[in-house]
């Protein structure tokens, strides 16, 4: 049988072979992946001492410097590309142990790592009560972020989302539609039976460039035309804050809007801004019993708020009244 040899297999052996403490891997790969100490120090929760401390041990281990640092970052050296393969691999196969350990100890106790964004936090927060009421056996930790986590490495256990990331051995599951509409604050409620024509003519709250992806922005945006929002942000909960503040008007999820006695439902719900939501788990967690209890919890949770979540909560609508509002 004819083997590849790397041609600096030996030399890199014989470098690993050396590593006294396994950390300072993790701390390379870290850097190596975040491209700044800062980065990595909030990476791996240390100091900037710390992880510079790690470096030089490893490079005085293994013999030659490994990164070259420019203002702006710290940048691999060839060498340091070498190892960071093979660090790769091991970090993986670590967290692969990890998952599978957790999915074999059969432990109903500890914490169970969520991750939402914030406007859903909102919601979830409000029921929580629901989630725990017969598991307080069972610690909570609700991480909020539009960023995707990474599943498999343990970034959270679960997570929930209204699209399902392209990651290898995601296991997802539907567990519920959450319907958006346009609110303004109690003295935009005039409004509420009008003509979009008018409703353009309002101040306006929205998502800046980089959240164009948010639901309803699209519809806003060709509502608006070539005018932009008067207010801006990228953050769901101050948009909200924005609207009960009287700031303007903007799209907002049914769950929240509609049960704020500070706002009022200005549209009819907005049929493309609808998006389904995915609880996702990794495969090797899909089994854990602490994970699998809290994702039947959630799963009955959207399904028993079906009528909060799509927006027909009964006596909720425009005005509260039939509309006379018409589609973009």
């Amino acid at each position: 049988m004819n083997e590849i040899v790397h041609p600096n297999a030996e030399t890199f052996w014989h470098d690993t072979a050396m590593i006294s403490d396994w950390d300072n891997l993790r701390v390379f790969l870290a850097l190596a992946e975040e491209g700044t100490l800062s980065g990595a120090a909030k990476r791996l929760r240390v100091s900037h001492p710390t992880i510079s401390r790690r470096i030089k041990a490893l490079e005085s281990e293994l013999g030659t410097r490994l990164f070259d640092q420019y203002p702006d970052r710290f940048q691999p050296t060839e060498k340091a590309l070498e190892l960071l393969h093979d660090v790769k691999a091991m970090e993986a196969a670590s967290l692969a142990f990890q998952r599978r350990n957790d999915g074999l100890s059969g432990d109903h106790l500890g914490t169970v790592r969520i991750s939402i964004d914030e406007t859903l936090a909102e919601f979830m927060t409000r029921h929580l009560t629901e989630v725990r009421a017969n598991h307080r056996c069972i610690e909570f930790e609700i991480t909020v972020t539009h960023m995707s986590a990474n599943l498999s490495k343990r970034e959270a256990d679960l997570m929930i989302r209204s699209r399902v990331p392209d990651h290898a051995n995601l296991i997802g599951r539907k567990i519920g539609m959450v319907a958006h509409a346009v609110y303004g604050a109690v003295a935009f409620s005039d409004y509420a039976e009008t003509w979009l024509e008018d409703l353009k003519e309002l101040p306006w709250v929205g998502f800046d460039d980089d959240h164009q992806y948010m639901p309803g922005q699209a519809w806003q945006s060709r509502l608006l035309g070539n005018r932009k929002s008067e207010l801006r942000t990228n953050n769901g909960v101050v948009l909200a804050n924005a609207i009960r503040g009287g700031n303007g008007v903007g799209v907002l999820p049914c769950f929240l809007g509609d049960t704020d006695p500070r706002l009022t439902r200005l549209s009819p719900i907005l049929e493309e801004a609808t998006t389904a939501q995915w609880l996702l788990v990794h495969e090797d967690l899909r089994a854990v019993p602490k994970i699998r209890i809290v994702m039947d919890e959630l799963i009955r949770l959207f399904r028993d708020r079906r009528t909060e979540l799509e927006g027909r909560d009964p006596g909720v609508g425009v005005g509260a009244r039939p509309t006379l509002v018409r589609s973009a």
